[in-house]
């Protein structure tokens, strides 16, 4: 059966291949005995997977137990796994049947399986290994024929490191390793999963359902959810109960969102304007830094070329005035910024202006050299004014370029909020 029959079949919602690889590889090692360890963050889904390998496994005629092994108390969790006899502890007042016994020619499902106590792996183990097991209480070896899927959002390396769980036992669990992926990396998943949750939020609450305009679906997607699928379900009917408007556009989730999550997101702010002229002032002063800097390294190189009188009077002269055109654009570029914000303070410690050209040269300075007239009519004065906004647009597309479209990382990097990014992507048309 292909991966798009047993979603269906089992409630799985979504495209993504990482998902239809976990699917997959779960109905291929659900035939064999091979012990099944299922990966990921907790509220992705693990729990779907261990029910696939079941019920395509010759066992599926047998029991399926399901066994939280973190909301067992550490006292009572050997008895619950593996049974007890009467008089065992304190309330035994009966011989009691634990779940590997109950589970005998079926599958037991152990999810969180990092939290059991350091004991209880060491029973465990035995009846991975061997296929025995004691009573809590009692001398006598039982036999059971269990297959064990296991699942956990526990990182094992550092469990192992710390001491926390056996190494010996994580070997065997995982046999077969089976990674379910988070929701911020099934991207194409979000919407379908909402749009699923949607429906049937109403029809249980008689309410028609939610739609979302297409920026709240792009913050939908680009949202990390760390709570994953169980965080999605929770607001989409926390936004079904309280919005009297069933269309749903950005603002309105991200009052739904923790800001502590919104890394990835657009964030709102008290004074939104002052924060965007602030931002964009730093966007410009950081365009005027990069072309002083740049216009220092070049009249440097080529000053060397004139004391080594390996540049013609006529390139001397043209690289002179192509030099000059940056200044006016600085010149031009400041106007600007003032006239974005009039009040606000600007950075005193740091010199924006351009460095002088004649200062460097001294008494060798390029403009002291003379032009034919047939030279003079072959220079074409070459004078490149960059606008405001061209640097900013240029600006933003090579920090979303070096980042891979990561707007959290390009926001970083040219030092300003997410959402003034956001909107400056908008604006100019930026993919």
């Amino acid at each position: 059966m292909d991966a798009i029959a047993i979603k269906r079949r089992f409630g799985v919602i979504g495209v993504s291949p990482a998902l239809d690889r976990a699917v997959t590889v779960a109905s291929q090692v659900a035939p064999t005995d091979l012990s099944v360890l299922v990966l990921g963050e907790s509220g992705v889904g693990k729990e779907i997977m261990p029910r696939v390998v079941h019920q395509f496994s010759k066992r599926k005629h047998g029991a399926f137990i399901a066994v939280n092994c973190g909301a067992i108390p550490e006292g009572t969790i050997d008895s619950e796994l593996f049974g007890h006899e009467k008089g065992a502890f304190t309330g035994a007042t009966e011989s009691r049947k634990g779940y590997f016994e109950e589970a005998n020619g079926g599958t037991i499902f152990l999810d969180e399986v990092a939290e059991l106590p350091m004991t209880t792996q060491v029973r465990l183990l035995r009846v991975l290994e061997t296929g025995e097991f004691i009573r809590v209480g009692s001398s006598r070896v039982q036999k059971t024929d269990v297959r064990v899927v296991a699942a956990t959002n526990v990182d094992f390396d550092a469990a192992i490191s710390k001491g926390r769980f056996r190494e010996d036992l994580y070997y065997r669990l995982s046999q077969v390793p089976l990674e379910v992926p988070s929701l911020r990396d099934r991207a194409q998943d979000i919407h379908l999963l909402f749009r699923k949750f949607t429906t049937d939020f109403s029809e249980k609450y008689q309410m028609p359902p939610l739609s979302l305009s297409p920026d709240a679906i792009e913050v939908l997607e680009n949202y990390p959810w760390p709570g994953n699928i169980r965080q999605l379900k929770n607001t989409t009917e926390q936004m079904s109960i309280l919005e009297q408007n069933r269309s749903i556009n950005a603002d309105t989730l991200l009052g739904y969102l923790p800001e502590s999550h919104r890394s990835r997101l657009p964030v709102h702010s008290r004074s939104e304007d002052d924060e965007s002229t602030l931002n964009e002032r730093e966007i410009l002063y950081k365009v005027l830094f990069d072309m002083r800097q740049e216009m220092q390294d070049l009249k440097k190189l080529v000053f060397e070329m004139m004391k080594d009188d390996q540049m013609s009077e006529t390139q001397a002269a043209l690289a002179n005035r192509i030099f000059r055109a940056p200044e006016t654009a600085q010149k031009r570029l400041a106007a600007g910024s003032e006239r974005m914000e009039e009040n606000t303070a600007v950075s005193k410690s740091t010199d924006w202006s351009a460095p002088s050209w004649d200062s460097e040269l001294n008494a060798n300075s390029l403009e002291s050299v003379p032009l034919g007239a047939n030279e003079a009519q072959e220079v074409e004065e070459v004078e490149e004014v960059l606008s405001l906004q061209d640097s900013e647009k240029e600006l933003i597309r090579r920090a979303l370029s070096k980042h891979r479209n990561r707007r959290k990382y390009a926001a970083l990097e040219l030092g300003i909020s997410e959402r003034t990014l956001y909107r400056k992507i908008k604006e100019y048309g930026l993919k």
